[in-house]
């Protein structure tokens, strides 16, 4: 099972954070700090795999790959192939570069629904559903179409007490007008 994805700068400020099992915000903000502290000291010619044991307890394998000035990071329990998160790592940003044109730091920290969106299709509850980059997109522009459609905002909108949503809602009806 998939622990948590984190995506890092290199000066280790967290872009995205997403952790598959209930950890209070303190001890999240322990985790990204500990793991970007292994990230930083680690040479560029060793592995990407690191035992996780002393940062997320028993069983934990954690993969990294370095892109620019971004960390891609996959916490995991035994359960998983570590060949396969690192694969999943690429297809996770190859899904990206698709989706923005070659994607930098800004995408992320301004993007971050569709970011989570796409992490969303490929991994559920921890566990990978999808590692096709071609079905991921056509996913994520599905849910886009539906996300913008009129028709369903308005319908959303009769349905929702949340007097936010609603509001949320016209103010996108209109915008797409």
């Amino acid at each position: 099972m998939i622990k948590a994805v984190m995506v890092m700068n290199t000066q280790g400020k967290s872009r995205l954070a997403k952790f598959y099992e209930y950890l209070s915000v303190e001890k999240q903000q322990e985790l990204i700090r500990g793991v970007f502290s292994v990230l930083c000291s680690r040479a560029e010619n060793v592995s990407n795999f690191i035992d996780a044991e002393s940062i997320f307890g028993l069983d934990s394998r954690l993969v990294y790959k370095h892109f620019a000035t971004l960390y891609f990071v996959f916490v995991f329990d035994s359960s998983e192939n570590e060949l396969a998160m690192l694969d999943l790592i690429q297809v996770f940003v190859e899904t990206l570069d698709k989706c923005f044109q070659n994607v930098c730091e800004l995408d992320i920290v301004f993007n971050y629904s569709k970011i989570h969106t796409i992490l969303d299709e490929m991994v559920f509850g921890g566990q990978v559903v999808e590692t096709s980059s071609s079905e991921i997109m056509k996913a994520v522009e599905e849910i886009s179409k539906c996300f913008l459609s009129p028709f369903l905002l308005s319908c959303v909108k009769m349905h929702v007490d949340d007097v936010r949503f609603s509001t949320f809602a016209l103010f996108l009806i209109r915008i797409n007008r």
